[in-house]
């Protein structure tokens, strides 16, 4: 929204990471980020963020105020997101010299942010992969699922490296396994006898 009120550019975007950084990109079409100031109903999340880093001035505003602002401006009292960012932004443009700015981020915590989300990323992945090699095992040996507690620990990792189908272990036995147990240090408590029934009682 112009200065006068007038709609500069109106679109829908999509709530997800692609969406978010092409509203960035058709804002920096409009003008310089710092001169382009951002209303928003929550104070904080991912959007926040990166508009944040964008160089947006960020002014959170209370949902609670813009409902009461949208019942007097707007008469039908019907609601919908297009109609709440046109209110939200007409709310902006007349009453910024009473809202507070989000304070811009400083560095420090810029870069623990970003090692906070890479981490996030890092677990998801991991978790993703997890889900997949247990779906494979489950569909091609569940007897190297079976065998140990966790199928992302080290030691069955190790075991699925060293034995990567059924084929191959399928003349493993207590010496063998035990030989390879002691060389990867396990220190899951289980007798090698155990762990072989394991392997031998789950499904082909």
């Amino acid at each position: 929204m112009n200065p006068d009120g007038t709609i500069a550019s109106r679109s829908m975007i999509a709530h997800s990471a692609d969406g978010i950084a092409t509203l960035i990109r058709r804002l920096a079409k409009l003008g310089a980020a710092e001169g382009i100031p951002i209303a928003i109903e929550r104070p904080n999340g991912r959007l926040v963020d990166l508009l944040l880093e964008a160089g947006h001035p960020v002014v959170p505003v209370s949902p609670n105020a813009i409902k009461t602002w949208r019942e007097g401006e707007v008469l039908s009292g019907a609601k919908s997101d297009p109609g709440d960012a046109e209110v939200i932004a007409e709310y902006l443009r007349l009453r910024r010299h009473r809202l507070t700015v989000a304070a811009p981020y400083s560095d420090p915590t810029v870069a623990v942010r970003t090692v906070s989300r890479t981490r996030t990323d890092l677990v998801e992945q991991r978790v993703a992969a997890t889900n997949q090699l247990s779906a494979l095992l489950d569909a091609h040996w569940p007897g190297a699922k079976a065998i140990f507690a966790d199928v992302e620990s080290p030691i069955s990792l190790a075991f699925l490296t060293r034995y990567p189908t059924a084929a191959v272990a399928a003349h493993l036995g207590e010496k063998r396994l035990a030989a390879f147990l002691a060389k990867q240090g396990y220190s899951g408590r289980r007798d090698p006898a155990v762990l072989l029934a394991r392997l031998r009682q789950a499904p082909p």
